[in-house]
């Protein structure tokens, strides 16, 4: 977090991931390779590296594909959520998947000695005013330089830098760089292999992490409709046995402030839903060792203040807490963050 940008980087539940991901990943490829090449023999080296830019390829748009998932359907099943802690390695580890497949593109034109042919599809400026008949490459390239940029970025130093929310803004790029990558897929391989199932697959992944992104946003309007008021314009959450221990229920203040009540045991705090590391919404975390944990990156807060433990810098605003005729009520007001607001009950 603020000393290092280190410390909840980098433990055992995420290297675990990380192993997970990389032999997923390197699984994948090799069984391409292996199906591939019993299905259709290679006959000759350049075969060889064509099957390796196709396995590379496919993996990378997998990948991706599942990266874009991860957020709508952790917001649709919480079971899911761990799969959001390590998703920024997952981006890094798809990038060099598809680094290794551009690497593989200049070998093969390199092995026929004809890389001047690969330089005349970036300059033949006539066929970018083309679609049918336009290079596949160029996309391709477009897109890898965007990822390139988001691994590059993907280090906490660059988030204190810009600032979390240029941050999250330029990583939203992502989005732009599956849209060119669909284009590059629909250049490439829909123009040599016509078998309906090519579309088919490439639709239904673009389809599907659309439409998973549209359902996710639709189950959630409601919250954003803002909570019920009690007659002094405090939020009324529920009986305290409604906020699951040790998780919170989300409120929705009338200017939209999304608000995260925790329950840990018998004390109730309220703190904003955003976490101060990566704008993450703190309230689908849940209380570990005693610390509001995010459920991206783990970033943690004291449920009493909002504050990140020492040696950490870290504060969150707070919001006033109470019970009332056997009910949670939340002051939709926020408070400096950092300020001690939480109660303790029965």
């Amino acid at each position: 977090m603020s000393v290092g940008f280190k410390a909840v980087q980098w433990n055992g539940r995420k290297l675990i991931y990380d192993v997970i991901v990389l032999g997923c990943a390197l699984t994948f490829i090799v069984s391409f390779v292996l199906v591939q090449s019993r299905l259709t023999p290679p006959n000759n080296n350049l075969d060889w590296i064509d099957l390796r830019i196709n396995a590379c390829g496919v993996c990378a748009f997998t990948m991706l594909t599942i990266i874009l998932s991860i957020g709508p359907l952790a917001r649709l099943d919480k079971r899911l959520l761990p799969l959001l802690y390590n998703r920024r390695h997952f981006g890094v580890m798809m990038f060099l998947v598809a680094l290794a497949h551009a690497s593989f593109v200049v070998e093969w034109f390199a092995e026929r000695g004809a890389l001047h042919e690969l330089w005349e599809e970036f300059t033949n400026w006539p066929l970018y005013l083309k679609f049918i008949g336009s290079s596949m490459k160029v996309p391709g390239l477009v897109a890898l330089s965007i990822l390139f940029l988001l691994a590059a970025t993907s280090h906490d130093f660059w988030l204190a830098f810009l600032t979390p929310r240029v941050w999250k803004g330029l990583h939203m790029l992502l989005y732009v760089a599956y849209g060119i990558l669909v284009l590059h897929v629909a250049l490439g391989v829909m123009q040599d292999d016509r078998r309906v199932i090519v579309p088919l697959l490439l639709g239904g992944a673009f389809g599907g992490v659309t439409l998973l992104h549209i359902f996710a946003a639709w189950r959630e309007r409601r919250l954003d409709r803002g909570g019920a008021l009690s007659r002094e314009n405090w939020i009324v959450v529920g009986p305290p046995d409604s906020i699951p221990d040790t998780c919170a229920r989300i409120v929705t203040a009338p200017n939209g402030e999304r608000i995260a009540v925790f329950r840990d045991g018998h004390q109730i705090g309220a703190l904003t839903n955003v976490c101060a590391h990566q704008n993450g919404p703190l309230g689908e975390g849940r209380i570990i060792n005693g610390c509001v944990t995010c459920p991206w990156h783990g970033y943690e807060y004291r449920l009493e203040d909002g504050c990140a433990p020492l040696p950490f810098t870290e504060k969150l605003a707070t919001y006033r807490v109470r019970v009332r005729d056997g009910i949670v009520e939340v002051d939709p007001q926020a408070l400096p963050p950092g300020t001690q607001a939480a109660i303790r009950i029965g």
